[in-house]
């Protein structure tokens, strides 16, 4: 038998072993805490980033009926497509569907990545470019069709930007959820939410 000796080391050894063990756990627990609370803020900082920003252009998905009427006003039309704050694709990508080349730009690193994903799954992926840009710091005179799902505080400056990039009547921007302020449209389809308005060159020049 063990004497008694033995016996309180044999307890001590295996005290410090579990102590070894805990801590062991304890590291990797907080660890694992510590990666996650990381991830999630990476995450929702670009969710919430447009919003810190003078002019929050948030993400609202577009509805059915709303790209059922981009669609409309791109109807026999040609050339490229941007879409503004292009959000998870699924403008772009519908446009691409219709045989355009179709790229959207969007802040949101996360929307980019599921944007190209979907672009992928539908078989889209040789028609369609996703950029994380800043729509204020692009050029848009080599696209012929532009799209955006705009907010009120942004249209006016939207307007004095596209009216020097828009070469000529052949490129047209095409405007969702808010008009653009004292200016007459070429062409509207929908009503309420869901109405979409065509502008040309010439309107903006008004």
């Amino acid at each position: 038998m063990p004497s008694s000796i033995e016996k309180v080391i044999d307890d001590s050894n295996s005290k410090s072993q579990n102590e070894k063990n805990s801590s062991k756990a304890g590291i990797v627990f907080t660890s694992i805490l510590g990666a996650s609370v990381i991830g999630l803020t990476t995450v929702c900082y670009a969710f919430v980033r447009p919003a810190l920003r003078k002019i929050c252009l948030p993400f609202v998905p577009a509805t059915q009926e709303q790209i059922s009427n981009v669609l409309k006003l791109l109807n026999g039309r040609s050339g490229k497509v941007i879409d503004l704050g292009s959000g998870d694709g699924r403008i772009v990508i519908e446009c691409a569907k219709k045989g355009f080349q179709a790229e959207g730009i969007e802040l949101n690193r996360w929307l980019i990545y599921f944007s190209r994903y979907s672009a992928f799954r539908h078989n889209v992926q040789n028609r369609t470019k996703f950029y994380c840009q800043d729509l204020w710091k692009m050029n848009y005179s080599n696209y012929n069709n532009i799209v955006i799902f705009g907010v009120e505080p942004m249209m006016q400056q939207l307007k004095e930007k596209l009216v020097n990039e828009m070469p000529s009547d052949d490129h047209c921007l095409i405007v969702c959820r808010f008009p653009l302020p004292n200016t007459v449209s070429s062409k509207i389809v929908g009503e309420g939410i869901d109405t979409v308005w065509l502008y040309k060159k010439r309107d903006l020049l008004k």
